[in-house]
């Protein structure tokens, strides 16, 4: 390993936590600040050119396959890099935030990955970063457990050779972590978590098998893929283990990075593993590109924007061909269902719903799915197991029936549904409950018996705010205007004080909750992340 400088990383603004100094160790920062002084100046471009793309967008109101990259898209000869025995069957990957009980109860699963998240499902407070690692480290050297301080159950975990395979998420390009400066400048969160991730585990998850997997999220071009892969092949020199030990899974839930898939798997082919198709980020980001392009790109509610819209089948069966044309994963979409104790009736409907979208996934080739919840591991096994049998994978299904025009992935317009009163009032609901917990430092919220994370809350206000601008008249023959979505919070926020009493509703960030879910729903300039706002809000 190379001998570190002296770190020059600052600590700030941050309460001492217990065992931090396991994690933030003068060697790890050291590392970080490699990472920050060599790369955040890419990162930053990479992030201006977001903007100028989609002012292009803007202009046009359309996306194509690119040009200049068409010899990428021909060239039949290329491959990703064989997959690594432990990620070569990915049949049912489950999903959740580095807390300690669901790192264990991730683990003991049953499902073959999982996601750790220090992304969408984890609110980044200095302590959710910090001791997110800290567990996960503890998790690999078999010195975690956990008890419930409420009921009294202990938690711990059993053998290694029943333990999912962590494949760890960090945060996105446009986010900073604000606790960690060199020379007064926060260095970009993802490199923080990768960074310390990275330089801990690494050689420890060889020596188990295994290795440091990655799901990168919010990428929204081949160039940022490629940064990425830059950051790889340092990492493992700096280390000191062999290139191509890395294994990054790239989610495709923007609009943009729909368009580049296979150039996405070529910037990474030495460490790709595959590609995930996810719902709410990119539904999300197609109402953030196209908010300009009038009436045909107003989506309606969320819930009527199924995996079977043709635009969503467009994007999905691309997804696959895509993978198993370059010999990469595809991975499908989440089951967020969390069942009920109480109501088994609505367990049924849903386990019956969660079947039928698991069956039709890996009946369309996937050769995985994510769930939220250990209780639908079984469900989504089963769906895999039918069609897979002892195979570890379908990419051997190269579906070459399938045939996607550049504006088939756009073609809102396709879906005969339509925006309702019940689906803004939802969409209210949904974002003040979210945003309030978020605020409090929970990322993973069940909210109506479905696990909900910041990609629900951008949906919720992107909605909101695509249908004002649009001038919706919902089926009630309302207006969606800026007075009628403040009424509808109004009506929510008294609601949810009847319902939980005033101690509790003076406990929480309720009101704080409410009106930033406003000010991003109702202000005219569109901000680009929900959670850019909300975490000059977080406390911690």
């Amino acid at each position: 390993m190379s001998a570190p400088a002296p770190s020059p990383l600052a600590v700030v603004d941050a309460e001492p936590l217990p065992r931090q100094e396991e994690v933030l160790t003068e060697a790890a920062l050291a590392f970080v600040a490699e990472l920050h002084r060599r790369f955040t100046p890419r990162r930053d471009e990479l992030l201006a050119r977001r903007a100028e793309r989609r002012a292009e967008i803007a202009r046009t109101s359309t996306l194509d396959f690119l040009p200049e990259t068409a010899a990428v898209r021909a060239d039949e000869s290329w491959k990703v890099a064989p997959a690594p025995a432990a990620l070569n069957d990915r049949r049912v990957e489950i999903t959740g935030p580095t807390d300690r009980k669901m790192t264990i109860n991730a683990l003991n699963s049953g499902a073959r990955v999982w996601l750790a998240d220090f992304e969408d499902a984890s609110a980044p407070t200095w302590e959710n970063v910090v001791l997110g690692q800290l567990n996960l480290i503890d998790a690999y050297t078999r010195k975690i457990d956990f008890t419930d301080a409420r009921s009294g159950k202990s938690y711990a975990l059993g053998p290694a050779d029943q333990l999912a395979t962590v494949v760890m998420r960090p945060r996105g390009w446009h986010l900073e972590e604000r606790h960690l400066t060199f020379d007064g400048r926060p260095v970009p969160g993802a490199l923080v978590d990768f960074g310390l991730y990275f330089f801990h585990n690494a050689q420890r998850l060889i020596d188990l098998g295994k290795g440091p997997y990655f799901y990168l999220p919010k990428t929204e071009s081949h160039l940022e893929a490629r940064l990425w892969n830059e950051i790889f092949v340092f990492a493992q020199d700096y280390v000191g283990i062999p290139q191509g030990t890395v294994r990054a899974t790239v989610l495709i839930e923007t609009i943009t990075a729909a368009y580049e898939m296979e150039e996405i798997l070529y910037e990474l082919r030495d460490h790709a593993a595959g590609l995930n198709a996810g719902r709410w980020d990119y539904l999300f980001s197609i109402v953030k590109n196209f908010r300009d392009g009038g009436a045909k790109f107003v989506l309606p509610d969320r819930n009527a924007v199924t995996m079977t819209a043709p635009f969503m089948r467009a994007y999905t069966e691309l997804l696959v061909r895509t993978c198993h044309k370059r010999g990469a994963h595809a991975i499908g979409g989440m089951a967020a269902f969390i069942p009920s104790r109480k109501d088994a009736e609505v367990n049924k409907v849903a386990f019956e719903k969660v079947k039928a979208d698991k069956d039709r996934e890996a009946g369309d080739g996937f050769d995985g799915s994510w769930v939220a919840h250990p209780d639908l591991v079984p469900i989504a096994m089963a769906s895999f197991d039918a069609v897979l049998g002892e195979r570890p994978n379908q990419k051997d299904r190269l579906r070459e029936d399938v045939s996607v025009a550049a504006g088939d992935l756009i073609a809102i317009d396709s879906l005969d549904a339509k925006p309702t009163y019940d689906g803004l009032v939802s969409a209210v609901q949904v974002g003040i409950r979210y945003i309030e917990a978020w605020l409090r430092g929970l990322g993973a919220v069940a909210i109506f018996n479905l696990m909900e994370d910041a990609a629900t809350a951008e949906i919720s206000r992107s909605q909101i705010w695509q249908w004002i601008n649009a001038g919706v008249v919902f089926e009630n023959g309302e207006t969606a205007t800026p007075e009628l979505a403040r009424k509808v919070a109004a009506e929510e926020l008294a609601a949810i004080r009847a319902e939980i009493g005033e101690e509790a509703f003076a406990a929480g960030r309720w009101q704080q909750a409410h009106d930033l879910l406003l000010h991003v729903s109702l202000d005219a300039d569109y901000a680009d992340f929900l959670t850019l706002p909300a975490y000059e809000q977080l406390v911690g």
